[in-house]
């Protein structure tokens, strides 16, 4: 593995002094061109560890220990500075993709707004740009440049959201829960867009998903995740075949079998039913 480009030293969020933590002496690890997994059951942490990275942390809650993303800790920036990496630097695909976009704007406009914010291209390059993460997705792309938000179904809205943040190519993108909306066929469209794009460019990628299936696929190691803690970590294989954590084998055991193969074992079918 090359040098880690993200890790989180002994992280803990609370919501104040007093109350449990959220997320307790979390640690994690990503490099460059790599695919981490961070997997576990709703309400575990893996959002809110999202939401550390960013600085994004809602209300009174606060985080201590270190997020060093190079030699940067992004817990000691300031709020401007921390501003100035996150869209180029840090990318993250949000799991309310609604959010992505403001209802009464157009969605082209947004997204070369948002790509000349961050790159000095003209607003002809960047129309282009878009047009071609937009068809990437497997949209049609003139339309939904031209498109509102709420004229487009809540698939077409996921992939145009994840279209823009892959149009800035930043560094670390984190991918959170990024298929909910999506169909089998459209979901593995944007995996293996992301997974060229983490090939071209070299960048890292946190993909925190509830389907065992896909951190299996597309992942090279996995962290597990229980109550705000990293229970279980190792490779897809590892992880699958020869956990030792009670939590994780309850998790792996979710994974609903298909008859037919192997001799005696069966395997397991590409979709996680434990949430």
């Amino acid at each position: 593995m090359s040098e880690p480009l993200l890790t989180i030293e002994d992280l803990v969020v609370k919501k104040n002094k007093e109350s449990k933590a959220i997320i307790s002496r979390l640690n994690l690890q990503v490099a460059s061109g790599e695919m981490i997994g961070l997997i576990g059951e709703s309400g575990c942490g893996k959002s809110m560890t999202a939401r550390a990275i960013l600085n994004l942390l809602p209300g009174q809650m606060n985080a201590k220990g270190k997020i060093l993303y190079g030699n940067r800790n992004l817990l000691s920036l300031s709020r401007q500075e921390h501003r100035k990496l996150l869209g180029k630097e840090i990318g993250i695909i949000f799991q309310d993709y609604r959010g992505s976009f403001t209802p009464f704007i157009r969605v082209g406009k947004q997204m070369v707004e948002t790509i000349r914010a961050h790159s000095p291209l003209s607003k002809k390059e960047a129309k282009a740009v878009t047009l071609d993460v937009l068809a990437e997705m497997g949209l049609e792309a003139e339309r939904v440049y031209k498109s509102y938000s709420f004229q487009l179904s809540g698939g077409q809205v996921q992939r145009a959201a994840i279209a823009m943040s892959l149009a800035l190519k930043p560094s670390l993108l984190i991918c959170d829960e990024v298929t909910t909306a999506l169909d089998v066929m459209s979901g593995e469209k944007v995996l293996d867009y992301i997974e060229k794009m983490r090939k071209e460019t070299g960048c890292a990628v946190l993909l925190i998903t509830h389907d065992l299936t896909q951190a299996y696929k597309r992942t090279d190691r996995i962290y597990v995740m229980e109550q705000g803690e990293i229970v279980e970590s190792g490779t897809p294989e590892v992880i699958r075949c020869n956990h030792q954590h009670p939590f994780t084998k309850k998790l792996c055991g979710c994974v609903l079998a298909l008859p037919g193969e192997g001799s005696g074992v069966q395997p397991t079918r590409e979709k996680v039913i434990f949430i």
